[in-house]
């Protein structure tokens, strides 16, 4: 069935804003063809565009909204804060209350810095690692996506042709990244073990950290397998490397994130989006001899730690919320609407015969169109073709009300019902079937 959407206020909006910024969004992710939709409102699981239209949010600002639009709790309570200012130069005992919430949930926090983004979190992991080991190297998996520092961009999305044969090559993400990035940068293969450690010990005297996300979500969102991430761990300790565990979205997994989930404990662990409750925020939290980097109790530390806006009292505030409303119960329950949706998604489309599956881990979910197994970026990367058919069925599922991030990737928050997944996931099989008929 054909369905049509009115998006004419969204499309003149989108004529005023490339006269104001380059390609019209500062947001290159919300960029989608032959423009952006642009909100007027989110309510629970249900966001409105400017056109009147509305959609079952599967995209959730890239994972950070994990109750969904205007949690009534969380409204409260930054609408108190904000009463009584948004920001200080002095510290705050929210701050003090958000780090205590978030040591309870996991053994490994056992001291923690906040920032304003996950790329932060990142950027402060690498920069502690190589103070803390005194090495240059920085290992991460192909494919994952950690941020937007030069380091934690290298070989983000390299094309098959720079691959590389017997090891994953490093490869620039933006134009212009220095030689010398590359260099320091050893790129590991996902989900293989024996690949992995091979490359490891050449470099082992010299590497400060390996940092991997446990469900990578541009390397296919397949979770780590059996062995790959407990193989890491005591390389690591073998060899004196960090362990570095990027948690910014898959820390939603369990209660105490992908330590609880997965069972391996990191040395340092990279948190951002649902720990602020729909505001900005990124936070490092670890070993603390790790930490003690960033300690200036006595005098200059080895690593400068600061931002402006670093643990404002809105993001606290709204954070130490939003950790109160997902605790072990409601993780439980959205991981089993994650899993209902994968399931009866993949058992569709092998009876089906469509070459197509779904991905991911608890809450997590990607759509993979054109291929039937999704292990790592390379059984992950799409040619042109099925980059457009993908564009197909995320606009056709918009068309229908409900919204997921143009790469086909999407999450729940604790305010869709089973009634959503089920009307997400006959919409899905709805789409699937005309696209594949043609």
């Amino acid at each position: 069935m054909d369905v049509a959407l009115s998006l004419h206020k969204s499309a003149a909006l989108y004529e005023q804003a490339k006269t104001l910024m380059p390609g019209g969004s500062t947001r290159a992710t919300l960029f989608r063809k032959p423009h952006p939709f642009y909100v007027s409102h989110g309510e629970g699981a249900f966001i409105h565009d400017v056109d009147g239209n509305r959609y079952l949010d599967l995209a959730n600002n890239f994972m950070s909204l994990i109750h969904g639009h205007a949690h009534p709790r969380i409204v409260e309570a930054v609408s108190a804060q904000l009463a009584r200012g948004t920001c200080y130069s002095m510290s705050t005992e929210a701050e003090i209350a958000m780090s205590a919430a978030l040591q309870a949930r996991a053994p490994s926090f056992e001291r923690i810095c906040f920032a304003n983004t996950g790329t932060e979190a990142v950027l402060f992991a690498l920069k502690a690692a190589r103070a803390h080991t005194g090495r240059p190297l920085v290992a991460k998996v192909e494919g994952c996506y950690h941020g937007l520092s030069d380091f934690a961009e290298v070989s983000v999305a390299p094309e098959p042709e720079a691959w590389g044969d017997t090891a994953p090559a490093s490869v620039p993400y933006s134009i212009g990244a220095p030689q010398a990035v590359l260099d320091n940068v050893v790129v590991l293969p996902f989900n293989d073990l024996e690949k992995a450690l091979a490359i490891l010990e050449e470099v082992s005297d010299r590497l400060a950290c390996v940092l991997v996300d446990p469900v990578p979500s541009r390397a296919g969102l397949a979770p780590a397998g059996t062995g790959y991430l407990q193989g890491l761990r005591e390389f690591c300790t073998k060899s004196g490397a960090v362990l570095i565990f990027d948690q910014v979205m898959s820390f939603r997994l369990a209660h105490g994130g992908v330590e609880e989930y997965f069972g391996v404990t990191p040395d340092l662990s990279c948190l951002g989006k649902i720990i602020g409750g729909g505001f900005p925020i990124g936070a490092l939290a670890g070993r603390s001899d790790v930490m003690e980097v960033f300690n200036p109790q006595s005098g200059r530390p080895k690593v400068f730690f600061g931002g402006t806006f670093a643990a404002n009292p809105i993001s606290m505030n709204a954070g130490l919320v939003a950790l109160d409303l997902y605790g072990p119960q409601e993780v439980s329950l959205i991981n089993m609407l994650g899993d209902r949706l994968r399931d009866e998604m993949n058992d569709w489309l092998r009876a089906s015969g469509i070459e197509a599956c779904v991905t991911g881990a608890g809450s997590l979910f990607k759509f993979h169109l054109g291929r039937s197994e999704v292990h790592d970026y390379r059984s992950a990367w799409v040619n042109a073709a099925q980059r457009k058919i993908t564009a197909d069925f995320v606009d056709a599922l918009a068309m229908r009300g409900f919204h997921i991030i143009p790469s086909g990737l999407g999450c729940l928050s604790t305010a869709v019902t089973a009634d959503d997944i089920d009307a997400m996931i006959a919409a899905s099989k709805d789409v699937l079937q005309s696209i594949c008929s043609r």
